[in-house]
């Protein structure tokens, strides 16, 4: 006999998982000054200029590429934080929302784009004929423009992944830090 007021687990199990999201965030997002943290809403203009910097760069080598993810918002982390998870597929990322260089508008996913128009994530593709990894040239174009490339990570390396954290760490975004004029035009090449 099923008791009727008694909660299902699942629902229980859901409401708790939503309390500890809020209180996590709030935990994460609490300045101590009570005033609210503002997040970005789209790409960094210094990162959004050196992303437009670097598609300019390949094409000049004939290496055109696609930046397939940029400013991404907590929720779409979350949802590929679930992928591998509680979501079929392989798991592509080990940051939840607010954990992210992306949540903060301070980083890009790259792929190439092949002669016939396929979009790859093949580190050996040599589609300028050069003899060099059109990926690797790439990553060395966005290191000069100041970008941090995920492939250098000691542990879970993300190859498509470049950033400008403009000496802030994930940390330092979530209490609210943003990359100060000076810095910013300090970045400038």
């Amino acid at each position: 006999m099923v008791n009727k007021n008694r909660p299902r687990s699942g629902m229980v199990v859901t409401c708790l998982i939503i309390i500890a999201a809020i209180l996590y965030t709030r935990f994460l997002f609490d300045t101590g000054n009570n005033e609210p943290v503002h997040l970005p809403e789209g790409l960094n203009p210094i990162v959004a200029e050196r992303t437009e910097q670097l598609i300019q760069q390949t094409n000049s080598k004939g290496i055109e590429i696609l930046i397939t993810d940029d400013f991404r918002s907590f929720e779409e982390q979350d949802q590929l934080y679930a992928k591998g998870r509680t979501v079929e597929g392989a798991i592509v990322t080990h940051a939840q929302g607010g954990e992210s260089f992306h949540n903060f508008g301070l980083a890009i996913d790259f792929a190439i784009v092949t002669k016939t128009k396929d979009v790859s994530w093949d580190m050996e593709y040599d589609g300028n004929g050069n003899g060099e990894s059109d990926w690797m040239e790439v990553v060395n174009i966005a290191k000069g423009l100041g970008f941090k490339w995920g492939g250098d990570w000691q542990h879970f390396k993300d190859y498509p992944h470049l950033q400008m954290d403009f000496g802030l760490s994930i940390r330092d975004l979530q209490n609210g830090k943003t990359p100060s004029e000076s810095v910013l035009n300090a970045s400038n090449p």
